[in-house]
């Protein structure tokens, strides 16, 4: 299932209330925003979590849908809130309270790339800012939001499995002295976002597979985890940051030649974070 904000599929039947999402995986550049970007495409790429979809593109055959974004971080970033608009890269923006993200130059319409390069060469229009948003940002959420309340009224919970990767550089420097550096980094917004048992249940899945995990540092999860995660409620969010270097080459953004071993290693993990919640509920019939 496609539109022009994301690629949606559905296994045959939905067995499960975990829901996988990469709304950062997206690598459809308009020629007219790479046509207003003082960068080249290859360095523009820098911000994707390139190839994190096909990383995750097994989970429909364990019975949970894979929502895809189809634009790229750089033109429309969907894990921020819609209003984080930065006035130093959009007019008639009024500048607001400090927020972090869009002092970065990372609002929902971004200013920078990796390593603070700016895209731009002066300011876009509000009314393009807007319609990224209309046309991306929207559509996006309101489907994301749609699965995850079709899993609460079917299996009596929702997980939401949020895929990312982080650049190698981003780890260098977190682990302990004598400790080795993390494979991959769960973000729960320091518990708020993920049940107890739940966020157990997932971080195991990745240690089974050999995979180093730390929780919440350096990431801890951004609008999309905060956004959706409610336990209270049953409704569980989780970031999960796999680090590029196991599986692509950063700089070319090109996969390893042993990408396709990676990616098998994750179909295990897949498959045990789509057994969440599985003896329970109802199971639906795809659409």
């Amino acid at each position: 299932m496609q539109n022009d904000a994301y690629i949606l599929t559905l296994p045959a039947r939905r067995e499960t209330p975990v829901v996988f999402s990469s709304p950062h995986s997206g690598r459809e550049y308009p020629a007219s925003f790479l046509g207003m970007s003082v960068l080249d495409r290859q360095t523009i790429r820098s911000s994707e979590d390139a190839f994190v979809d096909e990383l995750f593109d097994c989970a429909p055959r364990h019975g949970a849908p894979l929502l895809v974004a189809r634009a790229p971080r750089a033109f429309v970033d969907l894990n921020r809130a819609c209003d984080e608009l930065d006035p130093a890269v959009i007019e008639d923006v009024q500048r607001v309270a400090h927020n972090p993200r869009v002092a970065s130059g990372l609002g929902v319409i971004p200013r920078v790339v990796a390593g603070g390069r700016s895209i731009y060469r002066g300011k876009i229009a509000r009314i393009e800012a807007e319609r990224r948003i209309a046309q991306h940002w929207r559509p996006f959420h309101a489907r994301l939001s749609e699965l995850l309340a079709e899993s609460h009224a079917a299996f009596g919970q929702a997980v939401l499995i949020d895929c990312h990767s982080m650049p190698h550089e981003a780890i260098e420097g977190q682990a302990r002295p004598g400790s080795a550096r993390p494979d991959v980094v769960l973000g729960d917004r320091f518990g708020a976002a993920v049940g107890g048992a739940v966020m157990d249940r997932i971080e195991a899945a990745f240690v089974r597979a050999g995979l180093r995990v730390s929780r919440n540092a350096p990431f801890a999860g951004a609008f999309i985890t905060q956004t959706y995660g409610r336990p209270s409620r049953g409704f569980h969010a989780v970031q999960v940051e796999i680090d590029r270097a196991l599986y692509m080459d950063e700089a070319r953004v090109e996969k390893r030649a042993d990408f396709e071993a990676f990616r098998a290693l994750l179909a295990g993990v897949v498959a045990e974070l789509a057994a969440i919640g599985r003896e329970g509920g109802q199971a639906l019939a795809a659409e």
